[in-house]
């Protein structure tokens, strides 16, 4: 499963906090509560700022 892991700056309080960008649930802040990602069956649609890419798992390691 190819998915990277992202830190959000969340809209309302901007707590930035570590999602996988691929989620199977909804994503809420742990600060606010307000909806960071929501699930679109692929890449999750953000509803905050994406600061940082934490770790890249879409390249093959072995290519």
């Amino acid at each position: 499963m190819a998915g990277s892991f992202l830190t959000v700056a969340c809209p309302d309080c901007e707590n930035e906090q570590i999602v996988f960008e691929k989620p199977s649930s909804k994503v809420s802040c742990a600060v606010c509560g307000h909806t960071l990602v929501t699930p679109t069956g692929g890449i999750g649609a953000v509803e905050g700022e994406v600061v940082d890419v934490v770790e890249d798992r879409t390249t093959d390691p072995l290519a």
